[in-house]
């Protein structure tokens, strides 16, 4: 639902108390093709990195909803790889991870700790999506009604041009199309990483960043938050990355201050830790939750209400 978690929100309340009139007008303009995506309200996050977030109204976000439940997930779920895990549900980071342990225990039987791994991250990715390959990418779509609402939502966002294409390009992080637009543009990459292995990034005009690299197996690799290393035993390991650990330790001690001044409640720190409990029960972490979590105390609380205990047994 598009209002999951947000029906606090004043316009998700207005569109609700109205709900029934607003359906309907939304209908009415898919059926006249006289629907249009409304402004973007653009804001910045800062955690872990800085992002510009352009976020559309909530009667378009219903509209992106339903078409991507509908129409964009079962259309793109059977061309897309397997190995592809983002958005797509049953899959995510606990898939991807789990992947690539098969992956490094099946070259371990062939070839041991020898071999190299290579990493690719692109140069601002959702910045970078050229607006005409993407078009003539969904051209295969057979409606020619979805197909054109698709093209609208497109060329709703502003991007940039591009200096030597001239062409339009970017997508607007914010959109539900757009992270299924975005697994969909990568997938010639996808398919050429896992069944031919020829270079063919510019063909989509997208670059690599620093982060792009080929490095031995036996060094490890940087992957969802964990560093894995295959050991001359064949275990696969997973450590914390250090930069995750060094956040999650800012992140407790900022917390024991907010609590301290009454600004975060115990049971909003809870939540917290427990969930990052859980991504670290995904790892090789035992002694880290041991030492961090270990001695971790809250001070002038409120009654009953003075500490956090991390069960480290489990």
């Amino acid at each position: 639902m598009a209002a999951a978690g947000k029906r606090d929100k004043q316009e998700v309340i207005d569109f609700e108390l109205d709900l029934s009139r607003n359906l309907w007008e939304i209908i009415h303009q898919m059926e006249d093709k006289t629907y249009r995506v409304g402004g973007y309200h653009r804001f910045m996050i800062y955690d872990p990195k800085e992002r510009k977030i352009e976020a559309l109204s909530f009667r378009d976000r219903v509209v992106q909803h339903c078409l991507c439940d509908n129409i964009l997930k079962p259309y793109f779920e059977n061309r897309l790889i397997y190995d592809n895990a983002a958005c797509r549900e049953g899959k995510g980071t606990d898939f991807a991870r789990d992947r690539l342990t098969g992956f490094l225990r099946e070259h371990y039987k062939k070839y041991g700790t020898k071999g190299y791994i290579l990493k690719y991250d692109i140069r601002h990715y959702f910045d970078s999506i050229d607006h005409e390959i993407l078009k003539g990418m969904l051209r295969s779509i057979p409606d020619r009604n979805v197909l054109g609402l698709l093209f609208h939502i497109i060329r709703s966002y502003e991007g940039t041009i591009d200096p030597v294409t001239g062409e339009k390009k970017g997508l607007p992080l914010g959109n539900q199309t757009s992270q299924w637009f975005a697994l969909y543009y990568l997938d010639p990459m996808d398919r050429l990483v896992k069944e031919r292995m020829r270079d063919k990034a510019k063909e989509l005009h997208l670059e690599f960043n620093q982060k792009t690299q080929i490095v031995p197996i036996s060094e490890g690799v940087d992957f969802l938050g964990f560093r894995f290393y295959l050991t001359d035993t064949g275990k696969v390991i997973r450590r914390l990355r250090t930069s995750n650990k060094s956040r999650w330790k800012r992140r407790l001690k900022k917390y024991k201050e907010e609590y301290r001044v009454g600004n975060k409640s115990l049971e909003e720190i809870t939540r917290s830790v427990a969930s990052y409990r859980g991504h670290l029960a995904h790892g090789h972490t035992w002694k880290l939750r041991k030492k961090v979590m270990g001695g971790y105390v809250l001070t002038h609380a409120p009654k009953n209400e003075n500490t956090v205990a991390d069960d480290t047994r489990n």
